[in-house]
């Protein structure tokens, strides 16, 4: 069942999160979280767990400044063991009706060029991609693209 993150979260969440920073190239980050840096999320952000299956979605602002105040930028992120049986989608599908429900106009994905499976995902659930910026990211010694894709709830 999905349902707002509370602060105990925060322990299995960042395993997840950790585990994608360290093993892939899926985020651009090589900076590991912490339990305090994702409690202080948690407590800051609009963020939904299925916890059952190890999986969350969380949003935030797009950029700083009032006239992006209505467009937020997503992340979600399942345990290898919860992906493909359709519980991103279902967290998805929550969290675009919160930031709807919350008066956002318009969610945005940046996702990384070596994450097809983002992208198609992404497309499933009627995002567009507006922009491929080309070799922007590095990390794991490899120049990585940023590919942007948007939704208007």
């Amino acid at each position: 069942m999905i349902r707002a993150a509370v602060p105990a979260d925060a322990g299995w969440i960042t395993d997840i999160w950790n585990a994608v920073i360290a093993d892939s190239l899926i985020t651009f980050t090589t900076t590991l979280k912490t339990q305090g840096d994702v409690a202080a999320m948690i407590d800051s952000r609009t963020v939904r767990v299925l916890p059952d299956a190890g999986g969350f979605a969380t949003y935030g602002p797009f950029r700083g400044g009032p006239g992006y105040a209505a467009t937020v930028e997503h992340s979600v992120m399942l345990h290898p063991k919860a992906q493909g049986q359709g519980l991103g989608r279902s967290l998805m599908h929550d969290l675009m009706g919160a930031a709807q429900a919350e008066g956002h106009h318009v969610m945005v994905a940046g996702i990384s060029g070596a994450n097809p499976k983002a992208v198609a995902f992404h497309a499933a659930l009627g995002f567009a991609q507006v922009a491929q910026m080309p070799e922007v990211g590095r990390k794991g010694g490899r120049w990585l693209d940023l590919i942007l894709m948007q939704k208007m709830l």
